[in-house]
């Protein structure tokens, strides 16, 4: 069964980059591009860094898939954190370039082992701060 994302490659740096995060918890966040038929590392976020400069960095109208290691204190007062996979779509991308994201995302999603969360933003809003701790939690 041949389709669009069959074709789509992902660099192995994705995949250590994320190990990296989950085991080691050495970024915040990872933001990732499809170039050239290829899904590759667009950005590293630091541990220090925040939510706020994690959306920040996520372009108005372009589709990016990103990974968000979220620390929150549950009800019973216990620090936990989970791992978000976000795929970012913003309705003023074009629609080439959804279709690519879309097209190929669960089998990216695939090659990342531990993610928790998925979550669809089509704008900032639904991918505020509130929504990530109600799926948190």
């Amino acid at each position: 069964m041949a389709n669009a994302a069959s074709g789509m490659a992902v660099d192995d740096e994705c995949k250590l980059k994320f190990l990296e995060l989950k085991a080691k918890r050495n970024y915040r966040f990872i933001v990732f591009k499809i170039e050239n038929q290829q899904v590759i590392i667009e950005k590293l976020g630091t541990p220090e860094q925040s939510y706020d400069d994690f959306t920040a960095v996520l372009p108005a109208d372009e589709c990016r898939y990103a990974v968000f290691d979220f620390d929150f204190i549950t009800n019973e007062n216990i620090q936990k954190s989970k791992i978000f996979f976000i795929a970012w779509s913003p309705d003023t991308s074009r629609v080439r370039n959804k279709m690519v994201y879309a097209s190929s995302k669960d089998r990216f999603k695939r090659e990342l082992d531990g993610i928790q969360v998925e979550l669809q933003a089509t704008d900032p809003s639904e991918m505020s701060l509130d929504i990530i701790k109600s799926r948190a939690l």
